[in-house]
């Protein structure tokens, strides 16, 4: 494999980082923070956005049957190269998390649109809710295209407010109970490639732009919910109690050792109590455990310790514990091939060696990865590691090397 430059077009960096720019101001809440997140209308204005520039290239582009957003620009031959991300964003989220990864493949398609056909066609993917914030199951599209998503399960989850998926996304023109059927679209696929920011500080900490990535660490996200007696505040002597909201913040704090034990990380995001007020003793707390790894079986240690610790609470504290799944990936390394090409990429368009790092959070290509097709991602560097916040940011210059990086893997593998 070689690679192919874009020597005879413009840089397509700077034109990016400014559509990015525009497409933030298009969706920023009041505080500046993004307000995309899937299944409103924050994120349909943003795919409205995409579409309209899709129709400037011009390509075609539809959505599949898990809401996915894809656009093709046809080879001379078989066989596909895909790139992408997600426009999605948490609540109040930054302006490049995955905007990044689909306007730089926007960019990519530009410039192969101006040239000779391509021996490879090249599509573009705007996965749907990779973040999975409103409803707790991150990759939600991706994991239908790859096969891998439990149609029965996600279609019961629900939001804060109270409403089920399944008909959350109807309103979309999303059937649930179809959205496997979007696993055609990976049919013919030789290779999958995505930019995106870090997330984390490792890039920062050495001073370098742009990072190739190894592969994604594990994850076991689960709901722990613990059960005790709702009771006055002020009428229930503390030996007498059975506070379900005690025994939470003690899983807390004991998931933080259990990751430094294993060499892992561990996160509570949330604790919900009930009845929530200060003057009851809480009957319920649910917890919501994040644990990541780099090794399947030191993943599985986690959530068993995890469990184990909780169960020691439950009885410390006089409740009862349980516990289900929310997410499963398991631990992920990338194609070596195609690493050393996103490698001989990033080192072209930076005019420097760049280094290789793993995953801690996850992305789509590890959806992707799973079922076999391979893959690279790109990193850039975040700011002080600031990700999922309105202060996320990255400088302009690391971006737009991103983005011309991209461009030289995604033309090297549609010509491979």
């Amino acid at each position: 494999m070689s690679l192919v430059g874009l020597t005879a077009t413009p840089d397509p960096g700077p034109g990016t980082v400014a559509e990015l720019r525009e497409l933030h101001a298009l969706t920023a809440d009041a505080d500046g923070g993004a307000e995309r997140l899937a299944w409103t209308p924050g994120w349909v204005t943003a795919r409205n956005w995409l579409t309209a520039r899709l129709d400037e290239v011009p390509v075609p582009h539809e959505r599949d049957e898990a809401g996915n957003l894809w656009a093709t620009l046809a080879g001379a031959e078989d066989g596909a190269v895909v790139v992408g991300s997600h426009l999605d964003a948490v609540p109040g989220g930054g302006w490049l998390d995955g905007t990044l990864g689909v306007l730089a493949g926007l960019a990519a398609i530009r410039e192969l649109a101006r040239g000779p056909r391509t021996r490879r066609s090249v599509s573009l993917v705007d996965w749907a809710d990779e973040e999975g914030a409103r409803f707790g199951h991150s990759l939600l599209g991706s994991s239908a295209a790859a096969g891998t998503l439990d149609v029965d399960r996600v279609a019961a989850l629900r939001d804060r407010d109270g409403r089920r998926l399944a008909d959350v996304l109807a309103e979309h023109g999303v059937d649930v109970a179809t959205m496997t059927r979007s696993r055609d679209r990976l049919a013919g696929v030789r290779a999958y490639a995505e930019l995106h920011i870090e997330q984390g500080p490792v890039l920062d900490a050495a001073e370098v732009g742009l990072g190739v990535v190894s592969g994604t660490l594990g994850v076991e996200r689960h709901e722990f919910v613990f059960t005790g007696r709702a009771v006055h505040a002020g009428g229930t002597p503390m030996e007498l109690r059975h506070d379900a909201l005690a025994a939470a913040a003690r899983l807390a704090l004991a998931v933080r050792e259990i990751a430094r034990e294993h060499g892992g990380v561990a996160t509570c995001g949330r604790i919900d109590a009930d009845p929530g007020v200060a003057t009851a003793v809480a009957g319920e707390a649910t917890v919501l455990v994040d644990l990541r790894h780099a090794h399947a079986p030191a993943l599985g240690a986690m959530l068993r310790d995890a469990r184990a610790a909780a169960g020691e609470i439950a009885s410390a504290e006089r409740v009862s514990a349980s516990d289900r799944p929310l997410h499963r990936t398991a631990p992920l390394t990338f194609d070596a091939d195609l690493l050393a090409l996103a490698h001989d990429a990033a080192t072209t368009a930076t005019g420097a060696p760049v280094p290789t790092l793993a995953s801690g959070p996850l992305h789509d290509a590890a959806a992707v990865a799973a079922t076999g097709i391979p893959v690279a991602m790109l990193f850039v560097r975040s700011l002080g590691g600031v990700s999922h916040t309105r202060a996320e940011d990255s400088r302009a210059d690391d971006l737009a090397a991103g983005v011309r990086a991209l461009a030289l893997l995604t033309r090297a593998l549609a010509e491979r």
